[in-house]
């Protein structure tokens, strides 16, 4: 039997990471109310909070980034309108990689094996030229090759090689970007 009690009674973060999650909570208004085209100040507002943010990166104000500081985008990277950016764990995403409206990367879980449902932080690696399709699912851990494209509605659970294309839940491979 789970102890839900239990987990919610374990200290999953520091002091400084409460306070840094309740000053971002305090700053979201700043992101989520920015006008669409002020690109340079929601790069400038993550930079602030920790994130490692790339050149020409494209940020769309509607985007939720839990926490910020785990981020890291490489130069000419996108994440589209209402993409979700559970950043547990690191989430980085590689230089001309696009995240499109919607999608999901979700760099956290708990240990359903421990009775205390221990809160885990898995990160998730996005390559160079990667295409994650709107409404994609990213899961805990996973590793996407350069140029990876993961279809729309996909729930990617594994690592995917370079080039490869995956759709459908579970991703399953349909093709492959020939260099």
């Amino acid at each position: 039997m789970r102890d839900v009690k239990a987990n919610r009674a374990a200290r999953k973060y520091s002091q400084r990471a409460q306070l840094a999650r309740v000053l971002w909570a305090l700053a979201w208004p700043l992101f989520a109310l920015s006008p669409r085209p002020l690109w340079g100040w929601r790069r400038a507002l993550l930079r602030v909070f920790g994130a490692q943010i790339g050149l020409d990166v494209h940020i769309y104000p509607s985007v939720r980034v839990t926490m910020p500081w785990n981020l890291d985008m490489g130069d000419r990277s996108s994440i589209g309108a209402r993409a979700q950016i559970y950043a547990l764990g690191a989430v980085s995403i590689g230089v001309g990689s696009t995240v499109s409206q919607g999608a999901h990367l979700c760099a956290g879980s708990h240990d359903w094996r421990d009775p205390n449902m221990a809160l885990t932080k898995p990160p998730i690696a996005v390559g160079d030229g990667v295409w994650i399709c709107a409404d994609a699912f990213i899961g805990p851990g996973v590793t996407l090759g350069d140029r990876v494209i993961a279809g729309a509605r996909a729930v990617v659970m594994k690592d995917v090689a370079a080039g490869v294309i995956v759709a459908g839940n579970p991703a399953k491979p349909v093709g492959h970007i020939d260099d």
